[in-house]
């Protein structure tokens, strides 16, 4: 059924926000890994994603020079578009692992976007149906899109004991309550705090 333009009930009106969700299960990652086994270039940019928290258009901004001789350990730093600051991470082996795969598999020069398809330097849009996908390829139910790799490393941080300050400077949130907001802890995440006895 063809919609006039703005008429289409399943888009967001303008100045809407549409919330997505972390990837809370390992088993679903390693899924979509699987999946992409045959996809470098897609392996290479969930991986990133997942493991730096930099949003889809920061990971579209990276130029094959600044990656092509990185090691486990080393930092790739990014000017953030949204606030204008730098952010450095350091990479782990998952991701230096997943770039030097897909450069051996691609001609890609060292001035060109890493994450490009047929018609240049993939999209945000892009990435946000891609993600999409892969997270409903692996069954995953609920609204997924290109921030949820950034939430879902923001996630996974979390349940492994990082600080929620430290969380909130990664993201370059303004307070605790957003950071845990955007993180989408689930009111049973809220209630195993109540699972320590002193």
């Amino acid at each position: 059924m063809a919609f006039a333009k703005g008429e289409n009930p399943h888009h967001p009106r303008r100045g809407d926000s549409i919330r997505v969700e972390p990837i809370r299960s390992k088993r679903h990652i390693a899924n979509i890994k699987r999946i992409l086994a045959d996809k470098p270039r897609d392996l290479c940019l969930f991986t990133l994603g997942i493991n730096t928290a930099f949003r889809a258009n920061e990971l579209l901004s990276i130029r094959v020079g600044q990656v092509r001789y990185l090691s486990v350990g080393d930092t790739l730093t990014i000017k953030q578009r949204k606030t204008g600051k730098y952010r450095s991470v350091v990479l782990n082996e998952n991701v230096v692992d997943a770039i030097s795969n897909y450069l051996r598999q691609t001609s890609l020069v060292d001035e060109e976007a890493l994450f490009t398809g047929l018609r240049g330097c993939l999209t945000v849009p892009t990435v946000n149906r891609l993600v999409k996908t892969w997270c409903a390829d692996v069954g995953l139910k609920g609204n997924y899109g290109s921030h949820s790799m950034r939430k879902t490393w923001g996630y996974w941080q979390r349940q492994n004991g990082a600080d929620i300050l430290n969380l909130v400077e990664a993201f370059g949130h303004a307070t605790q309550r957003q950071t845990m907001a955007y993180l989408g802890l689930q009111p049973e995440d809220v209630m195993k705090l109540y699972d320590l006895n002193l």
